[in-house]
């Protein structure tokens, strides 16, 4: 087995997101918790404040001040055992999971060399997970979980990320915001670092709907509410949107028209994957489909787009892989490399090129053996035409 030194670099290019899910996750985790202590602590800190007030005041009796130190303790302790559950559900899962895919990442160092058991291993695995995450990505999301499950990888997949997207993409397809909108409340400190406008395009989703069943009363208390916070940023959109409560669904204007028409959920959809992908890292192309392109890249050749005549042993060339091979460039090589069509071997001063009269080449072992199998005569596999060995002649590449 031929070894290549390992560029652990260039193998854990792909592996952000890989860290990135479930350090998400855990963030959502730790602002959940933030979230009860504040609240919780907030109240016994009033409470306190409040009792002693009254004590210096000399206001307040002996079993009141018990009553309200019995309710301090009751919310502390509340509150233990809800950071105890939401540790125990989501929070020690998640640093499990973070901790397996870190100690997953970090066998590649000890690695030296790609011919090794260990890294066939390693990279089998990696394949694995790609094809789960194309599963998930096309909507296969049942043949994602069998994979996962017989390879025993669910902790290095995100199976549950995409779960909660297809389900929130649902939602919108069937023209509910509602989901989307909380989704955003969950992670509106990310999406405003991003500065992301998915919530407002939800919120004028929202608003459209109300003017298209003619609610204009609820329509105008709901941008009072939800759109008008956004004028800074979005007064241009805000105002169109007050004139729709003047126009009909059926009208033919056409910025109105756009806004009433369906296709709006569509880009919602669109909207919505972007900002989770954008939030966790995540490229908008499979994984799987970002490394099949870089190979790709690697080996295109202009020829490979004369689908009349392709290379057998060419991976470009394959009719199934062509399609993906379009969207890539070309390979740059500071010197070429000749293939022979018939052979699939390379041309060199080993195995001369021999052009026929016509101009095509191929090599001079391949023409060798077909001489000796018809009689010294030799065809083009291009063009069909015939002629002796001898009329071949040898082509010098400078």
């Amino acid at each position: 087995m031929s070894s290549t030194k390992l560029n652990s670099e260039g193998v854990l290019l792909f592996e952000q997101p890989f860290a990135r899910v479930p350090y998400e996750n855990y963030r959502k985790v730790f602002r959940a918790t933030q979230r009860n202590i504040e609240r919780e602590l907030g109240n016994v800190l009033t409470v306190s404040n409040d009792l002693l007030k009254r004590s210096k005041s000399r206001e307040v009796n002996l079993e009141d001040a018990a009553k309200s130190i019995d309710g301090m303790i009751g919310r502390v302790e509340n509150l233990k055992r809800k950071l105890s559950e939401l540790q125990d559900t989501a929070g020690q899962p998640t640093l499990d999971v973070t901790r397996e895919r870190l100690q997953h990442l970090m066998a590649v160092e000890t690695l030296q060399t790609t011919g090794s058991l260990d890294f066939s291993r390693w990279a089998d695995t990696r394949l694995d997970r790609w094809l789960v995450d194309w599963a998930l990505r096309t909507g296969r999301e049942n043949t994602a979980r069998t994979l996962a499950q017989d390879r025993n990888i669910e902790t290095l997949v995100d199976i549950d990320l995409f779960t909660d997207i297809r389900r929130i993409e649902l939602a919108l397809s069937k023209h509910s915001c509602t989901e989307a909108l909380a989704w955003c409340s969950e992670n509106k400190t990310a999406l405003r670092k991003i500065k992301s406008t998915l919530e407002f395009e939800l919120r004028l989703q929202e608003y459209i709907e109300l003017a298209r069943d003619q609610k204009k009363q609820e329509a105008m208390a709901y941008s009072k509410k939800h759109l008008v916070p956004w004028q800074e940023t979005h007064l241009p959109q805000i105002m169109q949107a007050a004139t729709l409560l003047a126009i009909k669904p059926s009208t033919t204007c056409g910025p109105y028209r756009r806004l009433y028409d369906d296709s709006r959920w569509l880009d919602l959809i669109q909207a919505f994957r972007l900002a989770i992908y954008n939030l966790n890292s995540l490229p908008t192309e499979p994984l799987l489909n970002l490394a099949v392109y870089s190979g790709l890249a690697s080996l295109k050749l202009p020829s490979c787009n004369d689908m009349s005549s392709p290379n057998v042993d060419c991976p470009v060339c394959d009719p199934s892989i062509n399609t993906l091979a379009q969207e890539v460039p070309f390979s740059h090589h500071a010197n070429s490399t000749i293939v022979c069509r018939i052979s699939g071997k390379i041309m060199d001063e080993d195995n001369m090129p021999m052009v026929f009269p016509n101009g095509q080449v191929y090599s001079r072992e391949a023409l060798e053996d077909m001489a000796a199998k018809h009689n010294g005569m030799v065809t083009c596999s291009l063009t069909d035409q015939k002629c002796e060995f001898s009329a071949l002649k040898k082509v010098f590449i400078s």
